[in-house]
């Protein structure tokens, strides 16, 4: 996936370390399979190449599920969440290593925003996915590392181990309690350029919960002294520019967290914080970068941050 993963369990003698570790590198190896944009023989990527509309895509249950959990994140968010945004990441040079990252014509990106809808997606008969148009192609790495950490997190439960926290590429569940007793602590990353990976902005206690963070500050480019960020508005086809620079999510599913909280980047604060706050189970932290230079935090209303 791109990235580096990250699991501790509390057990006793009797759980082999090493065949846990294979049985999670292998699950994590068939996710990559079904939804890595950059293997040519991925489920996603033949998906991607279907150049028939109406033409029925047998999916598996790994992407079947990503893909319903995409759909209800669309409608959820109104469109601020789009797993079809796969041609714009490209043309702004985020989606391909060879492709020099700079800003494209207004023209180009005209071009493609009618190709940017999930509603030209249809999901029939629980299993099959078809395109209502064929240039339509599919990005999911915004909820697929999040699943991924989901999967995993069901695969050591089944071992029969409930202490333990998973963490790819930075989202995270934490289950049951660490060896002290106490509650797992997770930070979230101080949403800073320069800031090193282990610095924490905030710190939450977690309990059986899924914690997602979507940022600007690690994957951009600068021309002129202007930031451009790999999270872009799917109705304008630029990236998000309104100065939330962070956005966390609690929720009981990592998958749900990770593509809500790069919702919550395009929509803004005051949106943001009346969607979170109208959803069970579910909180946020929004961090805004001020014009003075400065953070400030915007909490749903049940998101709780602890300094213990």
């Amino acid at each position: 996936m791109g990235t580096t993963y990250h699991v501790k369990v509390v057990t006793g003698y009797s759980v082999k370390s090493e065949e846990l570790k294979e049985k999670i590198d292998t699950r994590l190896k068939e996710i990559n399979q079904s939804m890595s944009t950059f293997i040519k023989d991925s489920e996603i990527s033949r998906f991607n190449r279907l150049s028939c509309v109406g033409e029925r895509f047998c999916a598996s249950d790994d992407f079947l599920s990503v893909m319903i959990v995409a759909e209800n994140l669309y409608k959820l968010s109104n469109g601020a969440w789009d797993g079809t945004i796969m041609p714009l990441v490209n043309l702004w040079g985020f989606g391909n290593k060879e492709k020099k990252r700079d800003i494209p014509k207004k023209k180009e990106i005209d071009r493609l925003l009618p190709e940017i809808c999930f509603e030209h997606i249809d999901i029939v008969e629980n299993r099959y996915l078809v395109k209502r148009k064929v240039p339509i192609s599919v990005d999911l790495a915004s909820i697929a590392k999040g699943y991924a950490v989901d999967q995993i997190a069901e695969l050591i439960k089944t071992s029969g181990i409930q202490n333990f926290i998973v963490e790819i590429g930075g989202e995270v569940y934490a289950s049951g309690f660490r060896e002290d007793g106490k509650l797992w602590r997770v930070g979230i990353n101080r949403p800073d350029k320069d800031a090193p990976f282990d610095q924490a902005h905030k710190i939450v206690a977690s309990h059986n919960r899924a914690l997602a963070t979507s940022g600007d500050y690690r994957n951009f480019f600068e021309i002129y002294d202007k930031s451009y960020s790999h999270i872009f508005n799917p109705k304008t086809g630029y990236p998000v520019s309104n100065r939330v620079v962070s956005a966390s999510v609690l929720a009981d599913k990592c998958a749900f967290a990770d593509g809500l909280a790069t919702a919550l980047m395009v929509m803004g604060v005051e949106k943001g914080l009346q969607l979170v706050n109208t959803i069970d189970g579910v909180e946020c932290l929004i961090v805004v970068r001020e014009k003075d230079g400065s953070l400030s935090d915007h909490c749903s209303q049940g998101f709780v941050l602890t300094t213990k």
